[in-house]
């Protein structure tokens, strides 16, 4: 299988490794996302891109959604730069705190039909 352009070995393994981790959260919203489910758009999980691995990704509208812990609140500078570096890539990045998707699907799924719809 051909690497994924702009990745390395080890990401992609992170990659396949991630996807057998999925967290509850990202299990509930991978099946609400997988085949075609929203919009009619395709959804990679575990997306090894650059030097990241991205939680969910459209490609065909370059949207990126980050389902976040608890880890992740000792993280916000780190964050913060790599939504700023895939931003800067044209790829819009939206966030999600696992308790979020976890308490209210629907309105997840909500902000993430009206960030396709913006990305056309």
């Amino acid at each position: 299988m051909a690497r994924m352009r702009d990745t390395t070995p080890e990401l992609e393994m992170r990659a396949r490794q991630l996807r057998q981790e999925l967290t509850p959260a990202e299990t509930v919203l991978w099946q609400a996302l997988r085949r075609q489910r929203i919009r009619g758009v395709n959804f990679r999980r575990q997306h090894p891109l650059t030097r990241f691995v991205l939680d969910f990704y459209c490609p065909a509208r370059r949207l990126c959604v980050e389902v976040d812990g608890e880890v992740h609140d000792q993280q916000a500078e780190r964050d913060a730069e790599r939504t700023a570096v895939l931003e800067a890539a044209g790829i819009r990045v939206i966030r999600f705190r696992n308790e979020e998707v976890l308490a209210d699907l629907s309105s997840v799924l909500r902000r993430i039909r009206t960030a396709l719809d913006q990305q056309r």
